[in-house]
């Protein structure tokens, strides 16, 4: 079992699960970094790292992309593009993912959470959600979405989601947290 001080967390700060899982890991004693850049409103400002410009470039993929692989379109690409390039460095930094929100019956997950999740398949991480329709963890696996009791179980992991957490979706990340360090 690994011990949560050898850990680290990645997340963009913003409400909800990211604030959620910033507070369970400092709780636990995980290190946290806080990716943003400028302009980025966030709400949980703990080791915040702020990316350049040329650093975010790294990150970028054409809307069009996302929205094929999403199956929407968005509107305010511009913003929502410097948003997503932030996602790319949470998921490249993270070899695990897990993230809060709803499974779509397309297998993708609902709103920017799911560029996050989309990416973790990408990167063939261990990407596991917490289903706030149906209260319950799901890992993605084989090419599906199979219940699952997830644990940490890599140094380096992402915290991501919805920024309307229930009770129910709390618990679950608090419960992941105890699970994974006792």
């Amino acid at each position: 079992m690994l011990k949560a001080n050898e850990c680290t967390l990645y997340s963009g700060g913003h409400s909800g699960a990211e604030v959620f899982f910033g507070e369970c890991a400092e709780k636990r004693g995980v290190k946290e970094v806080t990716y943003s850049f400028d302009g980025h409103f966030i709400k949980r400002e703990k080791n915040v790292v702020t990316l350049s410009e040329s650093e975010l470039k790294r990150g970028d993929i054409s809307m069009e992309m996302v929205s094929m692989h999403m199956h929407r379109q968005y509107a305010q690409a511009d913003k929502v593009k410097r948003v997503l390039q932030l996602i790319f460095h949470m998921v490249n930094s993270g070899s695990q993912i897990f993230a809060v929100g709803v499974i779509q019956n397309d297998d993708t997950v609902k709103g920017g959470t799911g560029w996050g999740v989309e990416l973790g398949k990408f990167f063939n991480r261990d990407v596991h959600v917490f289903d706030k329709d149906r209260g319950q963890w799901f890992k993605w696996d084989h090419g599906k979405w199979c219940e699952s009791k997830p644990y940490i179980t890599e140094k380096t992991f992402c915290g991501t989601g919805s920024r309307d957490l229930t009770q129910e979706s709390k618990t679950a990340i608090e419960e992941l947290f105890a699970r994974s360090f006792g």
